[in-house]
């Protein structure tokens, strides 16, 4: 497996959008195809936010990560976050996920930010397993999530 910059493999947006609409649209109002393929476009950079990586096997994406400004509304005071953190269902339970995520911590740390953040609804197992710690909870769409938060290990 090869962790590319989304900008280097632009081919795989179109995948990677359809398959991200249909996972998050039953919980992120109005997603849709054409509104996750223009995010990821706009994460298509080697230097600054929105920024993001994208796990290939054998030329094909398997997950993605980003870094973006903010990934919560209403908690813009809360930057820079980990987001976009999405791996193709024939591929979940490998170890994929912490290592996109890897990427893009290693990334964060290399500018010096001092603390990442991220929401998720459902896995903090996960972050928590990859030293993210709880923060509190808030309303994403309806839905329940928890603020995770990660200081800099080398700050």
């Amino acid at each position: 497996m090869d962790i590319e910059y989304l900008r280097d493999v632009p081919e795989t947006i179109p995948v990677l959008a359809e398959a991200m609409a249909a996972h998050w649209e039953r919980i992120v109002a109005g997603e849709s195809f054409e509104r996750r393929k223009a995010r990821l476009e706009a994460h298509a950079q080697y230097d600054g936010l929105p920024i993001a990586w994208v796990a290939m096997v054998a030329g094909q994406p398997v997950a993605t990560s980003a870094l973006r400004v903010c990934d919560l509304d209403g908690r813009e005071d809360l930057t820079p976050w980990l987001a976009g953190v999405f791996v193709m269902p024939e591929y979940r339970g490998r170890g994929i996920a912490s290592k996109v995520c890897e990427v893009a911590e290693r990334q964060a740390w290399s500018w010096n930010v001092e603390t990442l953040y991220l929401h998720t609804p459902d896995q903090q197992a996960l972050y928590r397993k990859r030293g993210w710690r709880r923060l509190e909870t808030a309303d994403w769409n309806g839905v329940e999530t928890t603020i995770m938060t990660k200081p800099n290990p080398n700050a």
